[in-house]
C-alpha cells in the first residue's frame, strides 16, 4: 500500500511517543536519562533478587521492597529467589536466575559473596552486585560489583534522636546525667556492625556528652528469640534506650511490652510499637538498583564499588514516632544532616572521641597522649589473615567507606562497653 504524507507523518509521531516513554522513568530530569529513554536500541533488563531471609526480615524487605520499586519504574521484570543461605546454595540461585534469563543479579549478604564471585567468573555476559561485599575492588571482575552506602551517617542521626531522648529523660528526672546509658543488639562483631553502633553512639554523644553504651551479640543476623533476650538483658543492666543491628522485631517488640524507647534499623516498627518507637535509619536501594539498571541498558559500565549518600537519598530516616520522640529532635537531626552534607561534621571525627590500646585491643591504632586517633591501618584490601593494609586517618577523621564500599572501620572507641564478643 502506497502510504501517504499525512499517514507516514501520523506513523513517525507515533513510533517518537513510544521510543520517549521506553527506559526508567525514575530518571527524570537527568538528561543523560532522557537520551537513553529515547534510543531504540536500549539492551532489555531482566532483573534477578537473591535474598537471605524473606519479607519477615527487616534487612531483606528493605531490599525487596526496593528492588520491586526500582523494576516498576525502569519497565523491567524482576526474578526474586528468596531465602538462600550462605554458602552453595547462593551460586546455585545464581546459575538459577542465569537460566532463566536474568542479566543483571544482585545478592544482598555478606556470606553470599564468594559464591557470587563464583557465579562472575563463570557467567561473563553476566552483570552480578553484592551489597555488604568487600572483594570487588581486589577480584577485578569486569562483571563484579559491591555496593553499600554511607549509612553510618543514617545511624549517627539516628544517634542523635536517641540522645535527644537521654536529653528529655535526664530534665524530667527520669534517671541522671550518669544514667544515660544505651544499649545496642549486634549480630557479629564485623566491621559492618562496629562501624555502626559506633556512629549511632557517636551521634548520641554529640548531643548528650554524659552518654555511654552497653553492647551485645547474637550470632546470627535473624533470630526473634534471641534477639528480643537481647534487648531484655540490656534492658535489666540499665539501658534506658535501646537499638540493633539485627534483622526480626525480637528487640523493638521487647521495648515496647517493657515501655523502654528504641530507634529500630531498616524501616519503621511504629505501627508495631507505637508506644516506644522513636526513629529509624535504612539503606535506600532503589537508586543504586534503577543506576544498575540504566547502565545495562545502555551498555555502559558499573561501578566497582559504589556509595550510596544522604544527598542521593540512598541514606535515609524514617518518619519520626508520635509518642516517644523528644521535643527538639527534628530540629537537632536536620541541624546535622546539614553538618554532615556540607563537611562540617565528619561522623568519625577523631576529636570527639577517645581510644585505648592495649595488646589485645586495638593494636592498629596510634593514639596522641591524650587518647585521640592520629592512625589507623585498616583491612580494606580484605584477605584470610585481616591484614591491615590502608591508612585510613587523615584531616582529623577516619575516612569510612572512600576506599570500598563497605564499611571497615573496626576500632573499640572508649564509651562503648562490649558485653561479649564470641560472635
Amino acid at each position: 500500500m502506497k502510504l501517504t504524507k499525512k499517514i507516514l507523518a501520523v506513523l513517525l509521531a507515533a513510533l517518537f511517543v513510544v521510543a520517549a516513554f521506553a527506559g526508567c522513568s525514575a530518571s527524570k530530569g537527568n538528561d543523560d536519562a532522557k537520551d537513553a529513554s529515547t534510543s531504540t536500541d536500549a539492551k532489555t533488563v531482566k532483573f534477578g533478587l537473591i535474598t537471605l531471609h524473606d519479607e519477615n526480615s527487616t534487612y531483606d524487605k528493605n531490599f525487596i521492597a526496593a528492588a520491586q520499586e526500582a523494576a516498576e519504574a525502569c519497565g523491567v521484570e524482576l526474578v526474586q529467589k528468596n531465602n538462600i543461605e550462605e554458602g552453595q546454595a547462593a551460586y546455585e540461585a545464581a546459575a538459577e536466575l542465569v537460566d532463566e534469563g536474568c542479566n543483571l543479579i544482585l545478592a544482598d549478604s555478606f556470606g553470599h559473596e564468594d559464591y557470587i564471585i563464583q557465579a562472575a567468573k563463570e557467567f561473563t555476559d553476566v552483570q552480578f552486585l553484592h551489597a555488604t561485599g568487600t572483594k570487588a575492588h581486589t577480584e577485578n571482575l569486569p562483571n563484579y560489583h559491591n555496593a553499600f552506602s554511607a549509612i553510618y551517617e543514617g545511624r549517627f542521626l539516628a544517634g542523635v534522636a536517641a540522645g535527644e531522648k537521654l536529653n528529655q529523660m535526664i530534665a524530667d528526672k527520669k534517671i541522671t546525667a550518669d544514667q544515660a546509658k544505651l544499649g545496642y543488639i549486634g549480630a557479629y562483631t564485623y566491621a559492618e556492625v562496629i562501624s555502626g553502633y559506633t556512629s549511632f553512639y557517636l551521634g548520641a554523644k554529640s548531643v548528650c556528652p554524659s552518654v555511654t553504651m552497653k553492647v551485645t551479640f547474637t550470632g546470627s543476623w535473624y533470630d526473634e528469640t534471641a534477639e528480643k533476650e537481647a534487648a531484655q538483658k540490656l534492658i535489666n543492666d540499665g539501658c534506658v534506650v535501646i537499638s540493633q543491628h539485627a534483622d526480626s522485631m525480637g528487640a523493638p517488640t521487647a521495648c515496647e511490652k517493657a515501655g523502654v524507647p528504641n530507634v529500630s534499623y531498616n524501616g519503621s516498627t511504629e505501627s508495631a510499637c507505637p508506644n516506644t518507637f522513636i526513629v529509624s535509619s535504612r539503606i535506600n536501594w532503589a537508586p543504586y538498583y534503577e543506576h544498575c539498571i540504566k547502565a545495562v541498558q545502555e551498555g555502559k559500565e558499573i561501578e566497582t564499588d559504589w556509595v550510596g549518600t544522604l544527598a542521593d537519598n540512598s541514606v535515609c530516616l524514617t518518619d519520626f514516632g508520635a509518642k516517644a520522640t523528644a521535643d527538639g529532635t527534628a530540629e537537632a537531626v536536620e541541624k546535622a544532616k546539614k553538618g554532615l552534607e556540607d563537611g562540617t561534621i565528619h561522623v568519625f571525627d577523631t576529636s570527639t572521641f577517645t581510644v585505648t590500646v592495649t595488646k589485645d585491643k586495638n593494636v592498629n591504632a596510634k593514639v596522641d597522649a591524650d587518647g585521640h586517633l592520629t592512625s589507623y591501618m585498616a583491612d580494606v584490601d580484605t584477605d584470610a589473615n585481616y591484614t591491615p593494609d590502608t591508612e585510613a586517618v587523615s584531616d582529623g577523621y577516619f575516612h569510612e567507606s572512600e576506599y570500598r564500599a563497605a564499611p571497615y572501620f573496626d576500632i573499640q572507641i572508649d564509651g562503648i562497653e562490649l558485653l561479649d564478643t564470641a560472635f
